[in-house]
């Protein structure tokens, strides 16, 4: 008799009753951890949920002194109004393409990092490497803007004297040279940090995977292709779902300290123009309008991104 047909006589096993502890007893047991977990849902909906209340200035002509329902409800005005402004087309290029570029360019090299920092087995060597590559992170944006503008001022620059001292180029004027600015600089300020999380990642791999690789002829290029890249595969979906789902989302603080009037080709992006509208010009209701239109294309992309990456590596958040 086949294997087939002696599964297909097998009969199905009776599932045994659960005696397991009702929700109400796990609670009064654990009633600790429960009152600690208390705390962050109450931050979460005061500071995350409650504020959502204020998405309805998107559809209002709002006006601090007459408050929500005092402002006029008018609908869609605000979002045809971002749409026709005459430089939308521009704005949504400009994020996009800095977003995009960034991903392609900047994902890669915490990975590559990370790879390369766990083949190091002098531990000193290793954690000097790991803070030479993790201290940019604590500058503040600012300083590091100051920085790029003092590298590459045409006057005294270090980029000028070492590349082009006899014809210096002021790269910050430089519509061509802004996504190149930007995302370099985020390279270098970012990726160290991203390494942890990979590091992370394969410090959980059994050591003895590799002895037995090294026992078997494996060289290092081998033992990263079959241990340590199958072993990162999971997080470096679930950090490719998060930056895709951040793609209109640019820094704004960078753009808003290097943007010039001469590089506004390149460097006028979404977030700045949020600012411009809320803060310096006073239309709370289209600076709201625009930050609900980002934050939707962003959900949009988090969960077309999360199904896709639930089919092909089967790996999601839900």
């Amino acid at each position: 008799m086949s294997t087939l047909a002696k599964a297909e006589k097998k009969p199905n096993p009776v599932k045994a009753p659960r005696h397991g502890k009702t929700l109400g007893k796990r609670v009064l047991e654990n009633w600790q951890l429960y009152l600690l977990l208390v705390i962050p849902v109450v931050i979460t909906i005061i500071y995350k949920y409650i504020p959502m209340y204020g998405i309805q200035i998107a559809f209002r002509d709002y006006k601090a002194g007459q408050g929500f329902f005092g402002s006029p409800w008018v609908g869609w005005k605000h979002f045809e109004r971002f749409f026709t402004y005459r430089n939308f087309g521009r704005m949504i290029e400009n994020t996009v393409k800095l977003s995009v570029y960034g991903l392609l360019w900047s994902f890669p090299v915490p990975i590559i990092l990370a790879l390369a920092i766990n083949q190091i087995r002098f531990k000193r060597y290793k954690r000097v490497v790991q803070t030479v590559l993790y201290a940019p992170h604590f500058i503040a944006i600012m300083v590091v803007c100051g920085m790029i503008r003092v590298f590459l001022s045409p006057n005294g620059g270090l980029i000028n004297i070492l590349f082009n001292s006899a014809n210096p180029v002021d790269f910050l004027t430089e519509p061509g040279a802004f996504r190149t600015i930007y995302i370099a600089s985020g390279i270098w300020q970012d990726a160290g940090w991203g390494t942890i999380i990979y590091l992370a990642t394969l410090s959980a791999v059994d050591p003895g995977l590799y002895e037995a690789a090294k026992i078997d002829g494996a060289s290092m290029w081998q033992r990263i292709r079959v241990i340590d890249i199958p072993e990162l595969i999971p997080m470096i979906v679930l950090q490719l779902i998060m930056a895709v789902s951040g793609i209109m989302s640019v820094g704004f603080e960078k753009v808003f300290l290097l943007q010039t009037e001469l590089n506004k080709a390149t460097s006028d992006v979404i977030a700045v123009y949020v600012y411009q509208q809320g803060i310096e010009s006073h239309q709370y209701s289209l600076s709201t309008a625009v930050g609900l239109f980002n934050t939707v294309i962003n959900v949009i992309l988090l969960i077309v991104v999360n199904k896709i990456a639930k089919k092909a590596a089967d790996v999601s958040f839900v």
